[in-house]
């Protein structure tokens, strides 16, 4: 028999990439899903799309116990990846109390719906380097104290220690995986980085003539979330239940992914990127930086796409996707 798997959050960025992992990796692969998904398919299961009749898609809500709580007691799964949660840090500072509910009710009620009626089932619980905030120390590893300065970050620390709680308490097999920025041609259109290389294809293509962006020195340990779902399946299948930060420990700026992104297009990005305040966080995180040598130690986990392919696979997507052939720098 197969392993099951249950992931929430599977319409997203790293619910997808990870889907395909547990598919190739023989997994029968379910997946949570708000019911108004099921009405907007085209728009909201874009990125699963492509494993349609490969995976199976339950209707439930991270706001609502009742409907977590039915969808796994309908089957037996083996593990369960935490995924689900309002990401976008400048969402959470417009709207905390619906990041603080989701993000923290939602995780109680999955970890309290599996000590119910899946104790043994592994779970994975999706951290983030935001719980870091205000750094203690760089780079930061698995000992590094949280400081969060959003309350995006401060919604996951929660989420961190209510999953080291059902480990510790009730013997749970539980894991927290503090994974820095991953990015990919999947991610949304709100975050910095599919914001850049959509902009730069956008521009190159006369479709805009400028992108406005914040803090461009702002500095992040960025990554392909394709390598980083790797790690959370890697994480369960340990011994011991652990927690784990995951990053490529090199740090770029956001001004040095502008130059990048504009670049595989022959672009000087200072001619095109304008500064604009309102995209300034209240509270600013200059710099996050992972050191992942546990990850490397036990797991054997290693990133295998670097910050210059990633920006490049990312900005030849967007082209595609706004129906023109790929024409980068260096190939013509």
């Amino acid at each position: 028999m197969p392993r099951k798997a249950l992931i929430t959050g599977i319409t997203g960025q790293d619910g997808s990439y990870l889907a395909e992992h547990l598919l190739a990796l023989g997994y029968e692969v379910h997946g949570l899903i708000r019911r108004v998904a099921l009405e907007e398919p085209e728009r909201r299961l874009s990125r699963i799309q492509h494993l349609a009749g490969r995976i199976q898609l339950h209707a439930a809500s991270l706001e609502s116990y009742p409907s977590i709580f039915h969808v796994i007691k309908r089957v037996d799964f083996d593990e369960l990846y935490h995924l689900a949660a309002q990401s976008f840090v400048a969402e959470s500072f417009a709207d905390g109390f619906s990041t603080m509910n989701s993000n923290i009710n939602g995780t109680h009620y999955v970890l309290a719906a599996l000590r119910e009626l899946r104790p043994a089932c592994r779970f994975y619980f999706a951290g983030s380097s935001e719980m870091f905030g205000t750094v203690q120390a760089s780079p930061q590893n698995e000992s590094t104290p949280f400081h969060p300065r959003s309350p995006y970050g401060i919604s996951k620390v929660a989420g961190f220690h209510l999953s080291t709680n059902y480990r510790e308490a009730h013997g749970m097999f539980c894991c927290n995986g503090i994974l820095f920025n991953h990015t990919g041609p999947r991610r949304g259109f709100e975050f910095v980085t599919r914001k850049i290389t959509r902009g730069a294809a956008r521009i190159k293509l006369g479709l805009d003539r400028e992108l406005r962006l914040g803090n461009l020195d702002a500095r992040r340990d960025w990554g392909h979330a394709a390598d980083y779902v790797r790690a959370m399946h890697l994480m369960l299948q340990q011994p011991e239940p652990a927690d784990f930060v995951i990053a490529t420990g090199i740090s770029h700026s956001v001004r040095q992914f502008c130059q990048l992104a504009f670049g595989e297009l022959d672009l000087d990005y200072r001619e095109f990127v304008k500064i604009d305040p309102q995209f300034y966080r209240p509270a600013e995180v200059d710099l996050l930086v992972g050191d992942a040598s546990k990850a490397h130690r036990l797991l054997g986990w290693q990133p295998t796409c670097t910050f210059a392919e990633l920006a490049r696979e990312m900005v030849a997507a967007d082209l595609e996707t706004l129906g023109k052939t790929p024409i980068l720098a260096g190939t013509g």
